[in-house]
């Protein structure tokens, strides 16, 4: 019998509409997979077997009767704990909102529902997803699957876990400083950030919280399924008042273009960030396979106008508004009190950016802006000489979990200081100027520890993301790695 978990989404949902495998049959085989791994893993901290069970057989009964469910038929799927699933818990990874249940579906999750996909649970993040490790103190840590003694990546860890670990074949993430990227490198994966709003997200209170860029993105194993989640996830929302319009691109026909005459500039460290050596090996050699494919590859020393640590204080200031704000809308609605009676259910650290982010005037908050300006215009000059910038996703290898629900990591890189909680990824520059980025799978170091290989491209041309990843992929395909998980 075929390994149903190690089978792509894709072809999963052509089996199981041509008739060829059972979506029961596939539900229970990944439930089986979840029992056997996560124990050790922790992706999930919710699941909905018993639902899922019942939508595979519904999903068999539409089949039986010759209607078409959709393209992700019977395909299992992971959601991330901070969108809502009607009937299971939105923690958000927070003690404080642990019996907190969704009334509705999210947006994105009736998409995939009315794709035919079967959603199997939620997956771990830490706290509102404010750092770029899965570690909270209601769950604890999520670790890469790869090692599960190290961190998977934040914040969307515990869906780049399942996914890697063949528990559920594509999953949700979201990604507002790289937390679709940051795990995806770190459990060798496959994530995209598309451009920003490329798929709607209704929120209340607060449709207009945009700063920094923030968005949803799929998790997947192979280019395909990616491509196949962003063409039925995208286009406009009517609760999402700065959702793109449908611009008519085909994501999975986009994925047999030809690359040749794509030039590609590579800049391992964006010329501002310290980039461990482990890394730097592995994407040196990685972006061969661009080559290979008959891409141009020019090296570039500069990227960025400003330091590492000013685009990080920059990206970081939104944040801690975003999350002051949050907070409060918190406490006015559900009387919770972060910095109060329920200061000791919180991780210590969103409970310091809460503060910062309280204390922070207005004037401050938009200067910030200046420093966003200045990296969106440096981007945009780089793509308007080329089409794609390739360099690392992250500076360091999976760093090892805590056992106090505060994971974070590397306080210094080569000597140099960052910030332990995303300062150490080059992804959130891009959150800053909303253009298209993915984590491609570079390779394992000498460890055998997962490493990430980023790729950003013009704003609105996620399809030449996705054509560049597939052609990497072709070149150098990373499905066998899965193999010793």
């Amino acid at each position: 019998m075929t390994d149903l978990p190690a089978v792509s989404a894709a072809e999963l949902g052509r089996r199981v509409r041509a008739g060829d495998v059972s979506p029961v049959e596939v539900v229970e085989a990944h439930l089986d997979r979840i029992e056997a791994l996560d124990d050790e893993i922790n992706a999930f901290v919710a699941l909905r077997a018993d639902e899922a069970r019942e939508e595979a057989r519904e999903v068999e009964r539409e089949i039986e009767a010759g209607e078409d469910p959709g393209p992700l038929a019977g395909v299992p799927v992971a959601v991330k704990d901070l969108e809502d699933v009607a009937g299971l818990p939105t923690t958000d990874g927070s003690k404080p909102l642990e019996d907190n249940v969704a009334e509705e579906n999210a947006l994105f999750v009736e998409r995939l529902r009315n794709a035919g996909a079967i959603v199997l649970g939620k997956t771990n993040t830490p706290e509102f997803g404010h750092k770029g490790t899965t570690d909270n103190l209601l769950f604890g840590a999520t670790g890469t699957p790869f090692d599960p003694s190290r961190n998977a990546g934040g914040s969307s860890g515990g869906s780049a876990a399942a996914v890697a670990a063949r528990m559920a074949p594509i999953a949700q993430g979201s990604d507002g400083g790289g937390s679709v990227r940051i795990p995806s490198a770190w459990c060798g994966i496959f994530g995209l950030k598309p451009t920003y709003r490329r798929i709607p997200r209704p929120s209340e209170p607060d449709a207009f919280s945009h700063t920094p860029f923030s968005q949803l993105g799929p998790h997947s194993r192979t280019v395909e399924d990616a491509a196949l989640m962003m063409d039925v996830l995208s286009g406009p929302g009517p609760g999402d008042p700065l959702v793109l319009p449908d611009d008519g691109t085909d994501y999975t026909e986009a994925l047999d273009r030809d690359v040749s005459d794509l030039r590609i500039a590579y800049s391992p460290d964006l010329g501002v960030f310290p980039v461990d050596e482990r890394v730097r090996t592995v994407v040196d050699d990685a972006v061969g396979a661009f080559e290979a494919a008959g891409a141009t590859v020019e090296r570039v020393d500069e990227v960025f106008r400003q330091p590492h640590e000013e685009l990080y204080a920059a990206w970081v200031r939104g944040f801690e508004v975003k999350f002051a704000a949050l907070a409060e809308n918190l406490r006015e609605s559900e009387g919770i009190d972060y910095l109060g009676a329920d200061r000791e259910d919180t991780t210590p650290a969103f409970a310091e950016a809460i503060e910062t982010g309280q204390e922070m005037s207005a004037v401050d908050y938009k200067r910030a802006d200046n420093v966003r300006t200045s990296a969106f215009l440096a981007v945009q000059d780089l793509l308007s000489e080329y089409d794609l910038l390739a360099s690392a996703t992250l500076a360091v290898p999976p760093v090892e979990n805590r056992d106090d629900g505060n994971t974070v990591g590397p306080t210094e890189i080569d000597g140099k200081p960052v910030d332990p909680l995303v300062g150490w990824c080059l992804t959130y520059p891009f959150n800053m100027t909303g253009h298209p980025v993915a984590s491609i799978p570079a390779g394992l170091d000498g460890d055998g520890l997962p490493v990430g290989l980023q790729l950003a491209g013009r704003r609105f041309e996620d399809e030449t993301v996705l054509a560049a990843s597939a052609a990497f992929e072709r070149e150098r395909p990373w499905h066998d790695t899965y193999d010793a998980i």
